[in-house]
């Protein structure tokens, strides 16, 4: 998928050959159809050639992605998932000050609701 959003359309043979250390190509036809399955990826055909775009904005699928994350591995809590990536990432100063500069923000919104 960060091939297809990068590219904003692009074929199998692009996606494969656009990924580091690229699988075979039925690897990747199979994930590709996988994902137009999920309804995520969907195609056009050109020729006799399927060229694949996503069906849903970067923003709006990283969103899915997260809460199916947080659901799966930390029991539906943010809490238990931002702390997984504290502990387990070496953060900047410049980092550790925007995390702030969020949670001051989303304290600020829940006040004023």
């Amino acid at each position: 998928m960060t091939v297809v959003y990068r590219e904003e359309r692009a074929t199998a043979e692009e996606i494969r050959s656009a990924l580091p250390d690229p699988p075979s190509n039925s690897a990747v036809r199979a994930t590709i159809r996988i994902l137009e399955d999920k309804g995520v990826l969907t195609h056009e055909k050109e020729g006799r050639t399927h060229v694949y775009y996503p069906t849903t904005p970067p923003d709006e699928a990283a969103q899915s992605a997260l809460e199916q994350l947080k659901q799966t591995f930390f029991e539906g809590s943010a809490s238990k998932a931002v702390s997984t990536l504290l502990s387990s990432a070496d953060l900047s100063e410049e980092e550790l000050d925007e995390i702030s500069r969020l949670i001051n923000r989303a304290r600020s919104q829940d006040n004023s609701s």
